[in-house]
Formats: structure tokens, C-alpha cells, sequence
């Protein structure tokens, strides 16, 4: 056990804690749930990046730390859908999470195939990953119906596009893989 794995274990054991505060029947819950994400999201960058400049990856780290990503966000989201109930928010929510599950789904078979570097995290996936932690942050922030919270869906859609962008582009390099016979 090293630093950068008790953070990304920490983002996964801030997620009940996220949950229960948001549901709290106080104004403040959101403020604090934001926070909370917020924290969360640092803690994701802070893992990979101390991971690297100490040195300290590990096969457990690479494997939980993606896992921690995506049940944070996705618990997020699926609260955000609740709260907001508007098929206005579920669009980009449902192609978020799918896209995260389709992607998780081809890098494990292209690990299998041996072919995992075509699949491997790109420049545009760090964009859409923080375009989404800002919209999901921003929503969670303001309840609906304020500006900021408009101002947080419009960045969520932002996400959404670029989170389809970024599929395409894994899909298009792993192709090759994947229809071998159709070159």
C-alpha cells in the first residue's frame, strides 16, 4: 500500500459519504457534495501524478484507480438524473456512462489481445474528463433551475461530445484489432 493507492481508495470510500450528504434534507448538501467531488477529482489527479514522480505504480493502483474514476462519476451522474429528472440531463448522463463502459469493456479485450497501447488514454480523454468534472461539479453545485446550473449542462453536453469524440478515436484504433479480416 503506498500514497497514490490510499488516495484512489479514498475517492471510492468517498462515495457513500457524497451520496448520503446530497440526500440530506439541508440547503447546504449542495455545496458539500460538491466539495466532495471536487475533492474527489483531485485526488485523481493527485494519485497518478505522485504514482509517477515517486515512482510508486503498481498493478493494483492501475487497475482501482480507473475503477474509483468511474463509479464516482457515474454515482454523480445518476444522482444528478434523479435530481434534476429532466430527460435534458439523462441524455448526457446515459452516453457518458455508456461510453465508460464500452471503452472499459475494449481496453480489457485489447489487454487480452495484447494490443492495450492502441486503446491507451489520449489527450482528448483528458479534456473530456475535465469538462465533465466541471459540469458534474457546477450541477452538483447549484440545484436546477439556476443559471449556473444551465451553465453546468451545457458543459455536461460539451462532455458528452467530446466523450463520443474520444470513442470514436479508440474504436478507430482499435479496429484493426477488432475486424482483423476487414483491414
Amino acid at each position: 500500500m503506498n500514497i497514490p493507492n490510499i488516495l484512489t481508495l479514498s475517492r471510492i470510500v468517498m462515495i457513500p459519504v457524497f451520496v448520503g450528504i446530497y440526500y440530506l434534507p439541508v440547503e447546504w448538501r449542495y455545496l458539500v457534495s460538491a466539495a466532495i467531488f471536487t475533492l474527489a477529482a483531485v485526488t485523481d489527479w493527485l494519485d497518478g501524478y505522485l504514482a509517477r514522480k515517486l515512482d510508486q505504480s503498481t498493478p493494483f493502483g492501475a487497475f482501482l484507480d480507473p475503477v474509483a474514476d468511474k463509479l464516482m462519476v457515474a454515482v454523480a451522474l445518476t444522482v444528478l438524473v434523479e435530481e434534476y429528472g429532466s430527460v435534458a440531463l439523462t441524455l448526457p448522463a446515459v452516453v457518458i456512462i455508456g461510453r465508460e463502459i464500452v471503452i472499459s469493456a475494449l481496453r480489457e479485450w485489447m489487454a487480452e489481445m495484447g494490443s492495450r497501447a492502441s486503446v491507451a488514454v489520449s489527450y482528448i480523454g483528458k479534456i473530456k474528463t475535465t469538462a465533465q468534472m466541471v459540469a458534474i461539479i457546477t450541477l452538483l453545485a447549484f440545484p436546477p433551475g439556476l443559471l449556473w446550473s444551465t451553465a453546468g449542462l451545457v458543459l455536461l453536453y460539451i462532455a458528452a461530445g467530446l466523450t463520443l469524440w474520444s470513442m470514436m478515436l479508440y474504436l478507430k484504433a482499435a479496429w484493426p484489432d477488432l475486424f482483423p479480416d476487414q483491414g
